[in-house]
C-alpha cells in the first residue's frame, strides 16, 4: 500500500494487468454475484431523475425489479446498491449481441442522459473503500469472472489504472491520475516487488 493525495493505494493497481475484453467474458459481471452494485447516496437521485431516458433499454424483468424495489437497495452489509433480478443480475442491465451491458450507460451514450453509470461499475475492478476516520482506499478486487481481462491486460501490458484512466479522473481528478502514473514509475524504477 502507498499513499498518493491522502488516498490509500493499493499497489496491486500500479502492477497488475488488467483490460475488460467483453468479448470473452459476456458482461458476466453484471449478471453474477451475491449483491448489486455499491451506489453513493449523489447516485440514488440521478437513477430515478434519468430512468425514463434509460427505462427503454431495460430487460422486463428489470423494470419489474426497479418498481418492486426501488432504484437503491440496502444489502445484507447495510451497503446502497442496485435492485437485483432474481438476487443475481443486476436490474439496469440488458442484452445486445449475446453480451449483458447497462442499459444506463447506453442511454449516456446516446445523449439521452447526463448520467453514464455508478462509479463503482466505472471504476470496477478497483473498489474504493471509506474507512470511518475519513481516509479512503483504492483497492483491487480479484474476481475469477474476469480472468479473461487479466489476460487481456497481461497481452497489452496494461495495468490496472492505466484501463481506468476515464474512472479515476471521472472520480478524483485529472492530478491524481498524474500521480498514480509517477507512483507505476517510482515502483518500476526501484524495483518494487507487487503485493502478493
Amino acid at each position: 500500500m502507498i499513499e498518493i493525495d491522502g488516498k490509500i493505494v493499493s499497489t496491486d493497481i500500479l502492477t497488475e494487468n488488467f483490460s475488460c475484453d467483453l468479448s470473452k467474458c459476456k458482461g458476466i459481471c453484471c449478471v453474477e454475484g451475491n449483491a448489486g452494485a455499491p451506489l453513493e447516496d449523489s447516485e440514488i437521485d440521478l437513477l430515478e431523475d434519468e430512468y425514463e431516458a434509460y427505462k427503454p433499454y431495460l430487460k422486463l424483468e428489470g423494470i419489474e425489479a426497479i418498481e418492486r424495489q426501488g432504484f437503491v437497495v440496502v444489502d445484507s452489509d447495510g451497503d446502497l446498491t442496485t435492485p437485483l433480478i432474481d438476487d443475481a443480475e443486476c436490474a439496469f442491465s440488458f442484452e445486445e449481441n449475446g453480451v449483458t451491458l447497462c442499459a444506463i450507460e447506453k442511454a449516456w451514450r446516446e445523449g439521452r442522459s447526463k448520467f453514464r453509470k455508478p462509479i463503482s461499475c466505472h471504476l470496477y475492478p478497483i473498489r474504493v473503500v471509506k474507512f470511518s476516520n475519513g481516509t479512503v482506499g483504492l483497492n483491487y478486487h480479484r474476481w475469477n469472472v474476469c480472468a479473461p481481462a487479466v489476460k487481456c491486460g497481461k497481452k497489452l501490458g496494461i495495468p490496472v489504472y492505466k484501463s481506468l484512466k476515464e474512472p479515476i479522473e471521472r472520480c478524483f481528478g485529472t492530478e491524481f491520475y498524474h500521480a498514480l502514473e509517477e507512483a507505476e514509475k517510482f515502483i518500476k524504477s526501484h524495483n518494487i516487488s507487487p503485493e502478493n
